[in-house]
């Protein structure tokens, strides 16, 4: 019994493996359309992703704002401590957020170059005017 269920998962692993290096190989064979297709997903992906994180800083931002309301509104004690406890850990999540922020601009300014980068050497093709 056991040495079918060998066979069968042997043989299920070369059709996989067999169809895997045919795929490559048509893969390869298509003519690419356009060289810097996969450096403008690479911005777009960066762009969305720092468009999160502004908008995560946005909210910490307000969440320091908010805590500094509560520390100059609270009594004197524990409360007041708190209060700055709270605006502490505030702080120090956004200053996490900036550094994340910071670095994904980075990494957006670096994809964008790249992009343009392979947009100079591969020039868009030009169409041929068409005689009327």
């Amino acid at each position: 019994m056991s040495l079918t269920i060998r066979l069968a998962g042997a043989a299920a692993s070369a059709a996989v493996t067999l169809a895997a290096f045919s795929s490559t190989a048509y893969a390869d064979d298509a003519p690419a359309t356009d060289p810097c297709a996969s450096q403008q997903a690479k911005v777009d992906k960066a762009t969305e992703a720092l468009a999160r994180v502004t908008a995560v800083f946005a909210r910490q931002q307000a969440r320091v704002e908010a805590k500094q309301d509560a520390v100059a509104e609270a009594e004197v004690g524990q409360e007041k401590a708190a209060a700055m406890k709270a605006l502490k850990a505030a702080k120090a999540a956004k200053s996490e957020t900036k550094v994340t922020k910071r670095a994904q601009q980075m990494r957006l300014a670096k994809a964008t170059e790249r992009l343009t980068t392979c947009q100079t050497e591969n020039p868009p093709a030009t169409e041929a005017p068409t005689a009327s």
